[in-house]
């Protein structure tokens, strides 16, 4: 697999691309380029048009970037092509999370200050549900609605404590 760099004006996006990229989350992608770099390269065929990676693309023109990594799948037919730009957008939906390690996660993340809309996180929306997880309410102390401990078995720490956290995210 070779890496390019592409030109963005020379890059086609596909005319009939079922995926949407809200305002908001091209300026995420946006804000995720400029903190880890472009670490996932855009999939383009032999022309120059976009098979994955729209959404990227659209956040390198807001970020003013004349070039972007791409890789160029030159191997796939129409068919395979189409059939691809779908499957790549919908494999991702199905994937889960395992939501103790979640919590872990993000409580660390938390600890360190870090900003977690780079995570695609959104505090307003991505409430997290420990009652899925092994975590309870601790109660008896202040803030307790947002202090919870391990319910049952060898904890993988004392305490989610995540009071420092941004308002809102728990």
């Amino acid at each position: 697999m070779n890496i390019e760099h592409t030109l963005v004006k020379n890059l086609r996006p596909y005319p009939k691309n079922a995926r949407t990229h809200s305002k908001k989350q091209v300026q995420q992608i946006a804000r995720s380029i400029e903190r880890f770099r472009f670490c996932n390269p855009v999939l383009i065929d032999a022309d120059g048009q976009i098979i994955a990676g729209h959404g990227r693309v659209a956040a390198a023109k807001l970020l003013g970037m004349e070039a972007v990594p791409t890789v160029r799948l030159s191997h796939l037919s129409e068919v395979d092509k189409r059939a691809y730009i779908l499957a790549d957008n919908k494999m991702a939906e199905k994937a889960g999370w395992d939501r103790e390690i979640l919590a872990i996660e993000l409580q660390s993340l938390a600890e360190l200050g870090f900003d977690f809309d780079l995570t695609g996180f959104e505090t307003s929306r991505d409430r997290f549900d420990y009652r899925r997880t092994g975590w309870k309410r601790r109660q008896g102390r202040r803030n307790h609605s947002r202090i919870f401990q391990w319910a049952g078995g060898d904890p993988p720490g004392q305490y989610l404590d995540v009071r420092g956290a941004r308002p809102g995210l728990w």
